[in-house]
């Protein structure tokens, strides 16, 4: 906790310095206006996962996963200052440790759908250097539905070189409550709500012309449900009940992103964060991420990420947890763990894009295939579990 409260009071000393030098900017400069362009960015993504520790069945069982996840986001300029912004996407899962909810491998449980969608607007003050933005967003599923709201603020100051961020989010939660099935009757997991706060700062430097530093603070408090409970756990007597976790949770992270332009072939971005919450859990995380210009349309990327954690004060494995405990939990995400994973990756980006055509629209605009990148990953922890990710974007632009 006193890392995650140094690492703050850092960042804000050396934001807090940067505003107070703002008058020493050169007056003349102004952010960049929107340009005429409208873009649309179609992503999708598979993961698949195995392990032997699913929560649903209090830490032993089955982690098998399959995600399939396709999202679109689309930016309109309204005009040089004025812009809006669309995500909308939809995931569909399949869990066998969900099954366990029944002990029927065949039950509903084992297949769900999740759609979201976030509609912001932006607006600039060019000369200002300012740029502020609001929104709203929604996601839904079959037994969780949320509704968000964020603004954001960002300044830009050192004619460009430097900037500020503001982010403030607030989350409203409300959950199905599913109880394991011989259960169900006996126990009440109090709530189904939850409501969370997120408060984030971040600061970018271009400290030399080849080198860029990002930082960011975080502050997430949440409360109401912060347990699953179709999540068993079992008691050193092998007693049962669901999972039972505290009400409020408070969460602390902190990052530094390295930019360093070796030269036109070459691109090192490094990354490193810290985690603090109130659960106990204490995290470091750090990657490596290579991109290699092959050609000035296209280029690789590979990349490596490491992670530790302790494990939350109310963690235990399979029938470990003492009865007398008022907090407990079996999921193995709140175990203490390292992981590890690395990957290889792609974009392809011609100066005058892949593909181009008229417009359907009754005007001179074109529409613009600009690029595609993939990436495939291998993700493994300590604690068993594996799985594979792979990701593509294909980017395209009505200009």
């Amino acid at each position: 906790m006193k890392k995650a409260y140094l690492l703050g009071l850092v960042f804000w000393s050396i934001a807090a310095s940067s505003w107070a030098q703002q008058a020493a900017q050169d007056s003349s400069y102004k952010i960049p206006a929107n340009s005429r362009a409208i873009t649309a960015d179609l992503l999708s993504s598979y993961y698949q996962q195995d392990g032997q520790n699913g929560a649903v069945q209090g830490g032993q069982g089955t982690e098998k996963l399959q995600d399939v996840a396709n999202k679109v986001q689309l930016y309109v300029p309204l005009d040089k200052n004025k812009a809006i912004q669309l995500q909308a996407g939809a995931d569909s899962y399949s869990s066998a440790s969900t099954d366990e909810i029944d002990n029927n491998p065949s039950s509903a449980s084992a297949q769900d759908l999740r759609a979201y969608g976030q509609l912001s607007y932006q607006h600039k003050l060019l000369r200002q250097g300012l740029e502020f933005s609001v929104g709203g967003g929604f996601s839904t599923e079959y037994d969780y539905q949320s509704v968000s709201a964020n603004l954001g603020i960002k300044k830009d100051f050192y004619a460009g070189n430097s900037q500020l961020a503001f982010n403030f989010g607030l989350f409203q939660d409300n959950w199905k409550l599913i109880y394991p099935r011989e259960l169900r009757g006996f126990v009440d997991a109090g709530r189904s709500d939850r409501q969370s706060l997120s408060f984030s700062l971040a600061y970018s430097q271009m400290i030399t012309p080849s080198l860029q530093a990002i930082a960011n603070v975080e502050y997430i408090r949440m409360a109401g449900l912060l347990s699953t409970p179709f999540h068993r756990v079992f008691f050193d007597d092998l007693s049962l009940d669901i999972e039972r976790l505290p009400e409020m949770r408070s969460k602390i992270p902190a990052s530094i992103r390295l930019h360093y332009y070796l030269n036109d072939y070459f691109i090192l971005r490094s990354f490193y964060r810290y985690y603090w919450d109130e659960f106990g859990v204490e995290g470091h995380t750090a990657e490596l991420e290579l991109p290699i210009q092959l050609h000035p349309n296209f280029n690789l990327q590979a990349f490596y990420r490491y992670h530790q954690q302790t494990a939350s004060d109310y963690f235990a494995p399979f029938a470990e947890h003492s009865v007398n405990s008022s907090f407990y939990t079996s999921d193995y995400d709140l175990s203490a763990f390292h992981s590890q994973q690395f990957g290889l990756g792609f974009r392809y980006a011609p100066a005058f894009g892949l593909l181009r055509s008229k417009s359907f629209l009754k005007s001179k605009r074109v529409v613009l295939f600009k690029s595609i990148s993939a990436r495939l990953a291998y993700y493994q922890r300590s604690t068993g579990l594996e799985a594979i990710i792979a990701s593509l974007h294909l980017a395209f632009s009505l200009e």
